[in-house]
């Protein structure tokens, strides 16, 4: 399915290619027309210069020659006036190859008097085309195109007692100017202004539309990775897209409110499972106790009395260390954030448990050094305590020889503690209740260490999950790297 943004697009194209198509076909309209007046005005020339020579050969009839004097200067200028009376923009005359010019006329000449003297700039012209005339004995043609306008000029032989003899006639026709030219640059300004002019705001529309929408996706995308709530996004000032953000936002109030109502019963639900697992973990030490304390009261031998109140103080101790658990994941606190430097926190973390490591012949060690963009902010000893449950663990669960490893990683904006270990992995009937309250692999464990992990986690807005790995098990924390 294809976007907004690109329909957009292909539709600014569109005006792009329309605008262009129409400016040249407009162009090309008024350069055909600009032919058609050639043509035209070519052939008015053409029968200008028949009614010249007509005329000559109407004035010439009966006539033997004669010397070219005043006289018949002046009745050949008579001949070309009234062969040209008729034809509106066509000057014309009588030619001759040895004597030039015999006579001249521009009847319609529309100046301040009638023009008598042969154009001087257009002399060698008029010499040319009259002398090819002369040489192939047909007429002939010559077009001179200007910036503005094309000069034509049209020579025919003369039969007659005159040798040498040509009629020739000459217009200008103009190309770029006059109505035509006019309304060309009427028609381009007005596409100019409207197929080019919705293009412009069309491609601002859509530069603006972009920008916004990337602040939107920016916004949503800065709460996806590890958020729970939807982000709060400000208005952009487009009505339509304004729309979607207060839709987005008022959903995401809604969720809050939802989530915090899911949290709730969530809660009720795991002090349900907690109370039934918590009865079930403290009902077995008091009946260990009970039947030790009734078999001391039975005998007189002080050995099985010692005994007994030996495994009575162990099973109080068992009962103890559930309790400490408990507190610890129901009374957490709200984390005291503080700015901490990762290399040293590391360290000494795991400094509190290679005693016990050693003792099962395991190595413990910090992953690879990063640089990091700057400080991140925890609870130093929330943390620590989630850490030390993590690091145990592994301890416990890895075979001598094995190694668990320390990490922390910088995700975006995201802080990730790794534990991860080379035992034998995380059974498959216990990975989806494994954060769970009392839920253990180990006889001797409460199975409230990873509970209290994943309660350090949410109090810091993260969570704690078990990672993929290779081998092994592979514990991860991810929180906010710096929480606002």
């Amino acid at each position: 399915m294809r976007s907004l943004r690109s329909r957009l697009l292909a539709l600014w194209i569109m005006l792009v290619v329309s605008g262009a198509a129409t400016g040249y076909l407009l162009f090309e309209s008024f350069r055909q027309t600009s032919n058609a007046r050639v043509a035209r005005s070519e052939e008015l020339v053409a029968r200008a210069c028949r009614d010249v020579a007509d005329r000559y050969q109407f004035f010439v009839s009966g006539w033997g020659g004669g010397p070219i004097d005043g006289r018949l200067r002046r009745d050949l200028i008579t001949v070309v006036q009234t062969a040209l009376s008729g034809t509106t923009g066509v000057e014309g005359g009588i030619w001759q190859a040895d004597s030039g010019s015999l006579a001249y006329a521009f009847p319609s000449y529309e100046g301040t008097g009638p023009k008598t003297d042969l154009p001087a700039a257009e002399e060698s012209t008029i010499r040319e085309v009259n002398a090819e005339a002369l040489r192939s004995g047909r007429p002939a043609v010559i077009r001179q195109a200007g910036r503005s306008q094309v000069l034509i000029v049209q020579a025919c032989p003369l039969r007659g007692p005159l040798p040498g003899a040509t009629a020739w006639t000459m217009t200008r026709t103009f190309t770029a100017e006059g109505p035509a030219y006019n309304q060309l640059l009427a028609g381009l300004a007005v596409l100019a202004l409207t197929i080019f002019g919705s293009a412009a705001w069309l491609a601002r529309v859509l530069v603006s539309w972009s920008r916004k929408i990337a602040l939107i996706e920016g916004a949503l995308g800065k709460g996806t990775s590890g958020a729970t709530d939807l982000p709060t996004m400000p208005r952009t000032g487009e009505q339509e897209l304004d729309r979607l953000v207060d839709a987005l936002n008022l959903t995401g109030e809604r969720l809050a409110r939802e989530r915090q109502r899911a949290t709730a019963a969530e809660r009720l639900a795991a002090v349900g499972r907690l109370s039934a697992g918590l009865a079930h973990e403290i009902r077995n030490p008091i009946a260990a106790m009970r039947l030790k304390a009734e078999n001391a009261l039975a005998t007189n031998e002080d050995a099985r009395k010692t005994k007994a109140l030996e495994a009575i103080l162990q099973q109080v101790g068992r009962l103890d260390a559930l309790l400490r658990d408990l507190l610890a994941m129901t009374q957490g606190g709200e984390p005291k954030l503080a700015d901490v430097e990762l290399t040293p926190f590391l360290k000494n973390t795991i400094e509190n448990h290679r005693e016990v490591a050693s003792a099962k012949g395991l190595s413990l060690r910090v992953g690879d050094h990063q640089q990091y963009p700057s400080l991140p902010r925890f609870d130093r000893s929330q943390m620590q305590r989630a850490l030390d449950n993590l690091i145990l663990n592994a301890v416990q669960n890895t075979p001598a020889g094995g190694c668990v490893t320390v990490e922390a990683l910088h995700q975006g904006e995201h802080l990730l503690l790794r534990v991860s270990d080379t035992g034998p992995g995380v059974g498959e009937d216990v990975r989806d209740r494994l954060f769970e309250p009392f839920v253990t692999a180990r006889p001797d464990g409460t199975g409230l260490g990873l509970a209290i992990v994943r309660e350090i986690a949410r109090a810091h807005r993260g969570n704690a999950r078990l990672a993929a790995s290779p081998c092994g098990a592979s514990f991860e924390i991810e929180v906010p790297w710096r929480p606002s």
